[in-house]
Order: C-alpha cells, then structure tokens, then sequence
C-alpha cells in the first residue's frame, strides 16, 4: 500500500505542466534520436548531461528517462523502413520487419512494434514498481562485503556479456578502472597516475568521459563510414493493424515482455540477449513458421516488445542497488552523481519523492510515445533525410560546449579530444564502451567497499567472501556465466538460420 501511496504522490509531482513538458522534451528526443542511426540514447543523455545542471534534479532525470524510453521505440522505425538498426537491440526487428516494409505492409509493422512497445513498457514499469521498493528494503540491510560481491558480478557481466568478445569487454572495463583510479587518493590524499598535471589532480570528471566516449567517439566513427548519396528509406504502406494483425500480435507482445523483463533485471546481456530470445520462442510457437525470415509479423511485435520490457528492467538494479547494466544506465547514473545523489538502497528513503516521480513520468511517458509513434511516423521518417555532415557536426560543437561548462576549464577539452580518439579506435576494432563507464563510476565505489571490508576484518581477506550474501552472489555470478554462453550460442545459431 505504501508503494501506491507513494506512486500516486509521483503522479501529483509528474502530472504538473512545467513536469509534462520536461516529459514530452524528452520522449521527443528519445524517437528522434532512436530514428537517427548511429546515434542512440547514451549519445543524447551524454550531450545533455552538462546543459541541464541548471534544472532541478527531477526535471533533469525526467528528460533522461524519457529519452531512455523513447530511443527503444525509435529504434524500430530504422529497422523497419531502413534495415539499419540505430542499435544492437533492434537487429531482430529488422529481420523481419524490412521485410514486411518491402511487401507493402511497412504500416502494420511500424503499428505492431509501436504498440507493442507500449504494452510491454506499461506492463514492466508495473512490475518496476512492486519490485524496487522490496528490493531497495533488502538491500539496505547489505554490508560493505556484500557491495563488493554485486559489484563484481557488475563487473564481469558487463565486461563479459557486451560485444562480441569477452575479452574485448575485459580490456574496455580495465581502462575505465585506471581512469577511475586517477586523481588523489581520498584515504593517503596521494595523487595517482596525474603526470604532474593539476588538473588531473581531482580526477577525470564522468561527464567529460561519458561526452568523449559516446559522442565524440561515436560521431568520428560514424563519420569514418559515412554513406555518400541519397539514403533509400521504404514508403510507409499498407494498412494499420487489422483484426488478422492484432491476433497473431497480442500474444508474442505477452511473451515479449515477459521475457525482457527479468533479463533486464539482471546483468545478463539486457535487451540484445532478451530481442533474440523472444524471436526464437516466436519462431517455435509460431503456426506459419514458413513466414518467418520472409516478413513474419510475430517476429516484429515479440522482439519489441522484449527490449522495451528489458529497458524498464535495467532500472531495477540502477534505481534499488546503483549497478548500471548498460550504456544508457552507467550515463544516467553518472547523472544522478552529478546532482551529488547516489542511486542505491536509500534512494527511496532520502529523495523519495524523486524517485516515485520518476517512475510515475515513466507512464506518462508510455503514453506519449504511443501517440507520438503512430499518427506521426511519417514526420520522424522526415527526420532521417537531415544531411549527415550537419548532424554530426552539430553533435560535435554540443559536446565541445557541454564539456567546457562542466568546470569552464580549457583543459577538460583536451581530456575530451583525447577520450573521444579512444573511443573512435575502441568502436573501430570492436571495443565495446560501456564496460569502460561502468568502469569508471563503479571502480572508485569498488575501492571504497574493499577497504571498508578490509579495515573491519583487520585485513582478513576471507571476509570478502564469508558473507551468505556475498557467497550466493559469486555462485549466481558462475550460473549467469555458464546462461550467457548457452544464450550467446543460441543466438550467433538463430542469426546463422535466419542469414
């Protein structure tokens, strides 16, 4: 009762004008930068982070989440009318999704997907809601040792679960950990790895890493493979979603969100592995299998409506335990630390109201997307003819701005040159980024928790292990390990077939 109490209090908070505004901000910008390939939600929230210290913290994180929410719908409409995924989590929907765009039925595609999305969104922010107060009171009861053990399963599961290459991933979350480490140690007041240089005597600011990596690293790669001439986009045809369409679509949005819903809860791959997922179900369950790599709808409104549920799920660990679990997330934590609040266990305790108006924007939201994809899918197809060069241009002078107005400090500008060229070389020989964020706003924490463990124990390392807690961490670690490789054959063999 007290959640719903509390949830309504959240409605009263978003359903203010000046909050309902800051919601349609940010859904708006979520589809448009979903629709845009090559530029995803952590790109925008990245840019965003340094113009909106100006807004109180709600407003801000309203934006945020609506752009989190918004860049998964988006995301279809590329797929669907393109075949370009603008992320990895919307490859399976354009399998089958181009297809139907091909065969005249782009219309029923972009319908299903779009309320799909809506479902499955509406029905895992529910769950979102029962869920994070429980496990927030859990977690408050954890020691420092039990910190440790999360963050390591953090750690791993990340590192090891994006990207195609575990290794690669272990590489990226290593760099982020050394530039967590540079700066001045709080405990000896030492300086680490500075060089001589003052300005790095306090630290790498996460925003100015966040910029580099996401948006400037990104814009140059993009860049580097910039398609010259004219982009073909399939017109929007055929009709909506007739009766014929909605039969065949209720059920895989169901298992859809079912299925994203706990993957996204745990760092277990998050809406790639839960896209997959849900085609191969959809394949199997399907009673026209033949359709399938020819334009199935089954396999536009399941996958959807997995990565949609999968997005709401990433918030459970990132508002109940400060564990990012993707790209956007690590970018939105970095936004709660910038207001000088840390996402946690105490979060619905110290900033109660925040948090519930949060989640209750997360609605509002839902419904704003579903009314923003539908009737105006032919505006945000308008959106994908704005000329390359301009766009990414554009991003380039925001994150030169942005940066400088962290500290107004010229020499954060050379630390963002310097970052994004490691983010270019780190996307062009397949890196994956987010390990190095999670990295680095995890690794200071990490430290932090390890000492803590140690100073109790009197430097017994057994206790960072003796903890039940902590031992069933590192076992679910083992067993999420052992999922991730049976999950990472099952799909490279689903893409194999439908290839």
């Amino acid at each position: 009762m007290d959640s719903i109490t509390a949830l309504l209090e959240g409605f009263a908070t978003a359903a203010q004008p000046e909050f309902l505004l800051y919601a349609l901000l940010g859904v708006t910008l979520g589809t448009a930068v979903g629709v845009l390939p090559g530029i995803g939600p952590a790109m925008t929230v990245a840019l965003l982070l340094p113009l909106t210290y100006t807004l109180e913290p709600t407003a801000a994180l309203i934006i945020f989440a609506g752009i989190y929410y918004g860049g998964m719908y988006g995301g279809s409409t590329t797929s669907i009318l393109l075949n370009t995924p603008g992320e990895s989590a919307s490859i399976v929907t354009a399998l089958e999704g181009n297809k139907m765009a091909k065969a005249g039925r782009g219309a029923a595609a972009l319908a299903t997907a779009a309320i799909g999305s809506f479902v499955a969104g509406t029905i895992a922010t529910v769950l979102l809601t029962l869920l994070a107060p429980t496990i927030a009171d859990v977690a408050v009861q954890l020691g420092p040792a039990d910190y440790v053990a999360l963050m390591v399963v953090a750690f791993t599961t990340v590192a090891a679960l994006l990207g195609s290459s575990p290794v690669r991933g272990l590489a990226s979350l290593g760099l982020g950990l050394f530039i967590g480490l540079i700066g001045t140690d709080m405990l000896s007041g030492q300086q680490r790895y500075t060089l001589g240089v003052a300005t790095l005597a306090d630290g790498i600011d996460v925003v100015v890493v966040a910029v580099g990596v996401f948006a400037v690293g990104e814009a140059l790669y993009v860049a580097s493979r910039l398609r010259h001439g004219p982009i073909e986009v399939i017109p929007v045809g055929g009709k909506w979603m007739t009766r014929e369409f909605w039969a065949r679509s209720w059920k895989p949005w169901l298992r859809g969100t079912f299925i994203g819903f706990p993957i996204g809860t745990v760092p277990a791959g998050g809406a790639d592995v839960s896209t997959f997922l849900s085609y191969g179900a959809e394949k199997k369950l399907s009673k026209r299998p033949e359709e399938f790599g020819k334009g199935a709808i089954e396999g536009v409104a399941g996958p959807e409506a997995a990565n949609n549920a999968a997005a709401a799920g990433v918030l459970v660990p990132l508002l109940t335990l400060g564990l990012p679990t993707t790209a956007t997330a690590a970018v939105i934590v970095a936004a709660f630390q910038s207001y000088g609040i840390q996402p946690g266990p105490l979060l619905f305790t110290n900033n109660s109201a925040m948090v519930w108006a949060l989640i209750a924007s997360l609605y509002i939201g839902n419904v704003m997307l579903l009314v923003l994809n539908l009737p105006l899918v032919k505006i945000w197809v308008k959106v994908l003819q704005i000329p390359r060069p301009y766009l990414y241009a554009g991003i380039l002078l925001f994150a030169a701005l942005g940066t400088y107005a962290v500290n107004f400090v010229v020499d954060d500008l050379i630390v963002l040159l310097v970052i994004g060229v490691i983010g270019f070389f780190m996307r062009r020989h397949g890196y994956p980024v987010a390990p190095l964020v999670v990295g680095l706003i995890l690794g200071p924490m990490a430290e932090e928790q390890v000492r803590r463990t140690l100073q109790i124990s009197e430097g017994d390392l057994t206790a960072l292990v003796a903890s039940p807690f902590a031992a069933t961490a590192y076992g679910v670690l083992v067993v999420l390990l052992a999922v991730a490789v049976v999950l990472r054959l099952r799909r490279k063999k689903n893409t194999e077939v439908t290839v």
